[in-house]
């Protein structure tokens, strides 16, 4: 028989939908199933990519002892935390105040009313019954001691993360950059890229701050960094080799052992991090990482109407990364004479590099300079690698694969559109263009209302979750950058229409921050504010940046203000900690470096944009297009019969030019760069 998850669309939720456990989905019904049967919450919240999450299932959801406690005692609620990171902020907080960690499965127990008393991750079987069995007993019997306790813990929750308004003038200058920088060497690992420390995590906005910084600095020590981290991650085992694409993390230092989940928030932002690393180096193995991610991309995480999936599961036939390593004897069998290249350039061994004499392919691991050895011109032996990888493509393909996390988010669709458009400016590619264009147009149109409020959400043609912070802040990132290569204003417009319903629904006048739930949609125990950058920056941070772009566009002094504002309330936290305000950072440069408002008008504005967008310039805005719209940038710019380039800082504008390389002289004698 299946249970109530049955009903939804998530794949992770119905995974569980066979389960003997009576499992209910988050919603106003099952919450008033608890209060009406005076039942404990019992919330258990992963993830379709989580290994440990399948792990739990295995051992204790699947197992009817198991399911006849938790069933008894409880109203058992599952809940995938792509689809609701609200209620996964809620309770990890929880798990943080309680045990000091935190992880998936997150499982919580809590009163009726959704407080939470406990909270924890895995646990074996023998373990949870245990655990359930203890608190099913002091409820039935001591029940005022978990409702002070719940209490308690609710209190914790809403004063974590509550930042009140700084109502001090704060000066922002070059030495506080210099400052953060000098702070944050300390933690990189000098010769594997990346954060010292033994799990690596690709942390994209953290290096794409580090080469906006290098950008406005020249401080060789930034730049040198970014590189051996994507250089690195580029020939590690995090990177998928055969297939291209990005796994979520590496479990070791030398970004050679992955966790295989493929998620698409990963390989979207390393996309624009690459693309921008290109534009600055022209480096080959760069534009090569870029191509093929994309091309995994659009092979395995793209949906017929133009959506994005949300990730390839880590585990294949129950094992851990088996679609994606090899024997020695398997790689042999199917390069034959080329098999010795292979095994040099990837550290294939017959004992394995990885687990049950497995092989990653991993370059790192091997030798990476082969070419002269085997008699090969640089070109030639690329080509040569393409090939044989394609072949162990061809075997790959005929394995079980990873199973499809097939939902649609609206933030991670967004990152994924911008790691197209930056592509498309790093390398020209209509194709690329084009993806990114027919991706936002499906979120406009399938995810959009006409109010302007926004699905979470989309699956089976159907959207069923409201909007959160961060799928109106990447979006209206990703319309501004798509704006700024296609000048059509239409998504330019858009962009501060979502804006002005955030500013509505979302804003906190107390503390001039943004609220991460919708105060018309906002059915938890406590409204929390997003703050610190990780692996994918905080919603707060992309409305900084969102919110200056967007001043400069429309002349908006609140706007302007408010991404000012914003900044101020963390500042301290960005110059101590840049690790987790890396995205702040970015926001933080619009202030130290006010950028060029860069105007093409006339019939060959693509042309001579393109040229522009094939340079690393983050102190760019651009306008443009064949007429001047209702724009103030292109006011009075239109000349008849002529594509005129304008460069400007601060509304005031050098002389006109026709030329790109003149463009580009009075961009580089601004009195702020350094190239």
């Amino acid at each position: 028989m299946a249970n109530s998850l049955i009903n939804e669309t998530s794949p992770y939720l119905l995974q569980h939908a066979n389960n003997p456990v009576n499992w209910y989905g988050w919603n106003d019904t099952t919450l008033a199933i608890a209060k009406k049967e005076n039942k404990m919450l019992l919330i258990s919240v992963g993830y379709a990519a989580c290994h440990w999450c399948h792990v739990m299932e295995h051992e204790s959801f699947e197992n009817e002892e198991v399911a006849s406690v938790m069933n008894e005692n409880y109203v058992c609620i599952k809940v995938d935390r792509e689809e609701r990171p609200d209620v996964d902020q809620i309770y990890m907080n929880a798990a943080y105040l309680i045990n000091g960690n935190g992880g998936w499965p997150l499982n919580a127990l809590a009163m009726p009313d959704g407080k939470p008393f406990f909270a924890g991750t895995y646990f074996p079987k023998d373990n949870w019954i245990q655990l359930l069995t203890y608190f099913a007993d002091i409820y039935k019997n001591e029940k005022n001691k978990l409702q002070v306790q719940a209490e308690n813990v609710a209190k914790g929750i809403r004063d974590i993360e509550h930042i009140p308004r700084n109502p001090d003038p704060v000066s922002f200058g070059k030495g506080d950059l210099e400052e953060m920088f000098l702070s944050f060497q300390k933690r990189i690992d000098a010769e594997r890229g990346g954060t010292k420390g033994a799990m690596k995590f690709p942390m994209p906005s953290i290096w794409e701050y580090l080469l906006q910084y290098h950008y406005f600095t020249s401080n060789k020590d930034a730049l040198q960094s970014v590189e051996v981290t994507l250089n690195n991650m580029a020939n590690g085992g995090i990177y998928d080799q055969v297939g291209g694409g990005f796994s979520r993390y590496a479990t070791d230092s030398k970004w050679h052992a992955p966790h295989f989940e493929k998620m698409l928030y990963d390989n979207g932002q390393l996309v624009s991090l690459y693309s921008h690393a290109f534009q600055l180096t022209k480096n080959p193995l760069y534009k090569k990482v870029v191509y093929e991610t994309l091309e995994f991309v659009n092979r395995e995480l793209s949906s017929p109407e133009g959506g994005f999936y949300s990730s390839l599961d880590a585990d294949s036939e129950g094992e851990e990364g088996k679609f994606y390593v090899w024997t020695r004897e398997e790689i042999g069998n199917i390069l034959q004479n080329d098999q010795n290249l292979y095994f040099d350039l990837y550290g294939i061994t017959s004992q394995g590099n990885w687990e049950h004499n497995k092989n990653i392919p991993d370059i790192n691991f091997g030798e990476e300079q082969l070419a002269e050895k085997y008699g090969f011109t640089e070109i030639e032996f690329a080509k040569k690698i393409a090939a044989l990888n394609k072949k162990l493509f061809a075997v790959r393909e005929k394995r079980i694969r990873p199973a499809t996390d097939d939902k649609i988010l609206t933030a991670w669709n967004a990152l994924m559109a911008k790691g197209f458009i930056d592509a498309y400016k790093a390398f020209g590619e209509e194709d690329f263009l084009n993806s990114a264009r027919r991706n936002l147009n499906f979120l406009i149109a399938r995810l959009c209302t006409k109010d302007n409020s926004l699905f979470r959400n989309y699956k089976n043609g159907k959207a069923s979750i409201f909007g959160f912070l961060d799928d109106y802040a990447f979006l209206i990132s990703a319309l501004i950058e798509f704006y700024q290569v296609s000048f059509e204003e239409a998504y330019l417009q858009k962009a501060r229409q979502l804006t002005e319903y955030v500013q509505a629904h979302f804003f906190d006048e107390e503390t001039g921050m943004f609220l991460y739930t919708d105060d018309q949609h906002s059915d938890l125990i406590a409204r929390k504010m997003e703050l610190t950058d990780n692996v994918i920056p905080s919603s707060n941070s992309e409305m900084a940046k969102n919110l200056f772009l967007l001043s400069q566009y429309f002349e908006s002094k609140i706007f302007e203000g408010q991404s000012i504002q914003l900044i101020k309330n963390v500042f301290a936290d960005i110059k101590k900690n840049l690790n987790y305000y890396s995205n702040w950072a970015q926001a933080l440069l619009f202030q130290v470096f006010p950028p060029n408002e860069i105007a093409i008008v006339g019939k060959d504005w693509k042309e001579k944009s393109a040229h522009f967008y094939k340079i690393y310039f983050p102190g760019n805005i651009y306008s443009g297009g064949e007429s001047e719209d209702s724009l103030s940038l292109l006011k009075d710019k239109l000349i008849p019969g002529k594509t005129m380039i304008y460069v400007c800082r601060n509304k005031a504008c050098g002389m006109p030019v026709e030329e790109v390389d003149e463009a580009i002289k009075q961009i580089k004698s601004g009195n702020h760069m350094s190239i």
